[in-house]
C-alpha cells in the first residue's frame, strides 16, 4: 500500500485527503508484504463515531504504569500528580507547577504509610528506599521551580516516576488471572520483561507486558529466546503509521513450532479497561464494545503491536509491528487499530531509532535482558 503524495493540494483539502488516507491505511494489517488487510468498513460512518475522544496518555512509560494490576489509590495519586506535571511544563505555567510539587510532597508525608500496607514485607525495605528518593529530589525541584529551569523539573520528574513505577510493580504479588485452557499449549510471559532490539540503524530498548497479553507477549519473548527474529529484515515501513517484520524466510508468514510441525497460531488478546481478564478471539468492534477502551492501546511512538490475517482474529504468528504514532494522522484517542490488533508492549528508550528505520533494514539481533524468568513454557 502506498502513502499518496497531496503536496499540490490546497491546505484545507490537503487536510481532508489525508485523514481519508489515515482510514485506508488503518483499516488492517496483515501479514507478509502484501496488502494491508481490510478489517474496517470505510462505508459505516457510525463506526468514526464512536472513537473515544480526550486527551488519551501518549508516553509508553506512563501507560505501562497505570496498566499495572495494582489498587492503591495514593501511590496512583502521586503518579498522576507528577504526570500531570508535563502540561504544566510545556505552558510554562509555574504557579500550578509549584502547587502540584508542593501537593506531591504532601502526599508522601501524610500517605506513606497506607502506601507501605501493600507492599509485602520481603519488599518492604526496597520501596521505603524509593519513598525516600523521591522525597529527596523534591529540594532540587523546587529550586529548580524558583530558577524556571524546565530541563532539570523534566529529569526530576523523570526520575520521580520511574521510582512510583518500581514501587508499583512491587505491590504486584501474583499473576492476576489464568489464561483459557484452549492456549495453555502456547508460551505466557506472567509478568513483564525488558528486550532490546539491536537493528542496522541502532539500538533500542522494549517492555512486553504480559500483565495485559500474557499469550501474546510469551509468544514474542519465546520466539526472542530462540533467536527468531536475528537478521531479519523489515518488510514493511509506512510514513506516520507501521514499520512490521517477523515474515521468515520461504513460504511460511510466521513461526513453525519444531516440536508440532505446524504453525503457532496466536490469538487476538486484548484486555479492556475495568475487565479482570483479556477478550480472546474477537475484535471490540464485532463484539459491540465500541466505547470500551484497551488498558494497552495504540496512542504511544513506538506501540508493539500484533500483525494477523484479515480475516482470523487467531491467525497471528511471529510477524508484529512497531505503530509510527504522529500527531495529525493518527491522534491519541482517535485511533482505528484499538480493539483490533493485539498491543504487547512498548518502546520505552532510544524510540528515535524508529524514525531512521526502512524497509531492507534489519534487526540485527533481540535479547531479553531482564523478566526472562516470566516467561512459563507450555508442559
Amino acid at each position: 500500500m502506498m502513502i499518496f503524495s497531496s503536496s499540490w493540494l490546497r491546505p484545507k483539502r490537503q487536510v481532508l485527503i489525508r485523514w481519508g488516507l489515515v482510514l485506508l491505511v488503518m483499516a488492517g494489517i496483515g501479514l507478509g508484504t502484501g496488502e494491508a488487510a481490510c478489517g474496517l468498513s470505510l462505508t459505516s460512518p457510525q463506526t468514526v463515531a464512536y472513537l473515544p475522544p480526550g486527551n488519551a496518555i501518549t508516553d509508553g512509560r506512563a501507560l505501562l504504569r497505570y496498566s499495572l494490576p495494582i489498587d492503591n489509590d495514593d501511590i496512583r495519586d502521586i503518579q498522576a500528580t507528577l504526570e500531570g506535571l508535563s502540561e504544566w511544563l510545556r505552558a510554562k505555567r509555574w504557579g500550578p507547577v509549584q502547587k502540584d510539587i508542593a501537593k506531591v510532597e504532601r502526599m508522601l508525608s501524610r500517605n506513606r504509610e497506607r502506601i507501605l500496607d501493600d507492599i509485602p514485607d520481603g519488599k518492604r525495605a526496597a520501596a521505603i528506599s524509593y519513598l525516600d528518593d523521591i522525597q529527596a529530589q523534591l529540594l532540587p525541584v523546587r529550586e529548580a521551580i524558583d530558577n524556571r529551569d524546565r530541563e532539570t523539573i523534566w529529569l526530576k520528574r523523570s526520575a520521580m516516576l520511574n521510582d512510583v513505577g518500581r514501587i508499583e510493580e512491587l505491590m504486584v504479588t501474583e499473576f492476576p488471572y489464568e489464561v483459557p485452557e484452549e492456549y495453555s499449549r502456547l508460551p505466557q510471559l506472567k509478568g513483564r520483561a525488558t528486550v532490546e532490539f539491536k537493528t542496522s540503524k541502532g539500538t533500542m530498548q522494549a517492555v512486553i507486558d504480559g500483565f495485559s497479553a500474557p499469550v501474546t507477549g510469551g509468544n514474542f519473548i519465546d520466539l526472542v529466546q530462540r533467536g527468531f527474529y536475528d537478521n531479519m529484515e523489515f518488510i514493511r515501513a509506512e510514513d506516520y503509521y507501521v514499520l512490521q517484520t517477523g515474515d521468515p524466510e520461504g513460504p511460511e508468514e510466521g513461526f513453525i513450532d519444531p516440536k508440532t510441525g505446524k504453525y503457532r497460531a496466536i490469538p487476538l488478546e486484548i484486555l479492556v479497561k475495568g475487565d479482570e481478564a483479556p477478550i480472546y478471539g474477537a475484535t471490540l468492534e464485532s463484539l459491540g464494545r465500541f466505547l470500551d477502551e484497551p488498558v494497552l492501546p495504540f496512542s504511544a511512538y513506538g506501540t508493539l503491536g500484533m500483525a494477523r490475517p484479515n480475516t482470523d482474529p487467531n491467525g497471528g504468528s511471529s510477524q508484529f509491528f512497531f505503530f509510527l504514532f504522529e500527531p495529525e494522522l493518527t491522534p491519541a484517542g482517535l485511533n482505528l487499530l484499538d480493539g483490533r490488533y493485539t498491543v504487547f508492549g512498548y518502546v520505552v528508550d532510544n524510540k528515535e531509532v524508529l524514525e531512521q528505520l526502512g524497509q531492507g533494514d534489519k534487526i540485527e539481533s533481540v535479547r531479553v535482558v531482564a523478566g526472562a524468568d516470566k516467561l512459563v513454557e507450555p508442559a
